[in-house]
């Protein structure tokens, strides 16, 4: 009789802790999914390869380009040199960029 009653506690047991495990992972499944819309709604940050400053976008002649908020470093990503001189048309920068393309 004694082993009826001590099967019976041992399945209440397993079954609170299986419902408590349960709650744990629901929980943690919910605060992830906050993590996840958060980290989603904050743009990403990059940093400066010169000063490790924080690099901002701005907009420069409808081209999105960065700059180092700390020592002021322009970063261009592929193709907005090209889109800035094909705006320019006849400035410096696109005579500088003409003198080194023919080099």
């Amino acid at each position: 009789m004694s082993d009826a009653w001590d099967d019976r506690k041992k399945a209440l047991e397993e079954e609170y802790f299986r419902r408590k495990e349960q709650e744990a992972i629901e929980k943690m499944r919910a605060r992830m999914a906050a993590d996840q819309q958060t980290v989603a709604a904050t743009p990403p940050t990059f940093q400066c390869p010169k000063c490790d400053g924080t690099l901002k976008e701005i907009n420069l002649e409808e081209v999105q380009i960065d700059r180092c908020e700390k020592c002021g470093g322009v970063w261009l990503d592929a193709g907005e040199l090209e889109q800035l001189t094909r705006r320019e048309s006849g400035g410096w920068l696109s005579r500088l960029w003409k003198s080194s393309a023919s080099e």
